[in-house]
């Protein structure tokens, strides 16, 4: 498979020619954004990997024009930048760049993103493309293991109960089932954009950290909201978005990023809470050891009417013991 390499440097272009040759690919190398989309046009490579800052066309420009003359093949975009800045974040994601290495290019890095997006090609349905897209934002962060087939499992059983016992029957249909089990794992798709010393930090974040932290929630929706643009039949993206945006919200309006209120928050958001909590504190992670079930079900209990909808932790209380099911199902090596 041929991988597109854009870079101004002549030194790091031979170095990401070398890193690619090395992996089993073959690099088509551009010293500049005009010669990088002549060769995408006279050779359609599946894999462009670009730097963002070059002379005339720049990275984002190639993304834009690849993205207007793509015609059957989907190809797939990694941009590499030194910039943080979710506002840059952002408009590279809307451009249609796929994803992001950050400067130094780390090589083991680079393979598990080439590797990454040799699956996303593989895949076809609505429902793989989209767990794909999350497991790629997942592989940032290496400690959330099995949390999306989780978190995916958790909304479908809330979820179903609601459906089965007439709760916020205007809203629960079989196909709000589908979807929510469909796009929950893009909930942190947000993340992608968090710097890796702070998304990757061992212990407590501060304050400046965690503000820049709660931005995952916007740029996932952000991230998701261009995509829905040009995909405007595509309704289960709006829910991803709505998930995306809101699932750090609380039911008496202290969360983030708006500090919606009550059913202020959509459902699907609020499913995703209790699910991601439960999950959060049932699951080992660097900085803790699991909570017991117990122990999380208290903390869930406690929630009830302040951090969750009063009615969804009354359902998780009633089919706790098909989380636990799940937990021990999914459970980490």
């Amino acid at each position: 498979m041929q991988v597109l390499i854009a870079e101004d440097d002549k030194i790091s272009r031979k170095t990401l020619a070398l890193y690619i040759k090395n992996m089993g690919y073959e690099p088509l190398t551009a010293s500049d954004g005009q010669e990088a989309l002549d060769l995408w046009k006279e050779n359609r490579p599946r894999i462009i990997l670009t730097d963002w800052n070059m002379p005339g066309i720049d990275g984002v420009g190639l993304c834009s024009m690849v993205r207007q003359a793509e015609m059957d093949d989907y190809t797939y975009i990694i941009m590499i930048t030194s910039r943080n800045d979710s506002d840059d974040l952002i408009q590279g994601f809307e451009s249609g760049v796929d994803d992001y290495l950050t400067k130094p290019v780390n090589k083991a890095e680079l393979a598990v993103r080439l590797k990454a997006s040799e699956r996303i090609f593989s895949l076809q349905s609505k429902d793989t493309v989209i767990f794909a897209m999350a497991k790629l934002a997942e592989t940032r962060d290496p400690e959330t293991g099995l949390h999306l087939e989780r978190i995916q499992s958790y909304c479908r059983l809330i979820s179903e109960f609601l459906l089965k016992n007439s709760i916020y029957p205007e809203k629960v249909t079989r196909r709000f089932i589908d979807d929510i089990y469909a796009t929950s794992p893009l909930h942190d798709i947000g993340k992608v954009g968090i710097p890796d010393h702070i998304l990757l930090k061992p212990g407590r974040l501060d304050e400046r950290e965690f503000e820049i932290m709660k931005t995952h929630t916007t740029i996932g929706f952000d991230t998701l909201r261009s995509t829905i643009a040009q995909n405007p039949k595509a309704n289960f993206l709006k829910m991803s978005a709505e998930i995306a945006k809101n699932h750090h919200e609380k039911w008496d309006g202290s969360g983030y990023p708006d500090g919606l209120k009550g059913e202020e928050i959509p459902l699907a958001a609020r499913i995703l809470a209790v699910a991601d909590v439960y999950d959060a504190l049932a699951s080992k992670r660097i900085y803790k050891d699991a909570f017991s079930h117990e122990k999380t079900r208290a903390i869930i209990t406690d929630g009830r009417g302040s951090h969750f909808d009063p009615v969804l932790v009354d359902v998780f209380l009633d089919c706790q013991d098909y989380f636990a099911s799940v937990l021990e199902k999914f459970r980490e090596e």
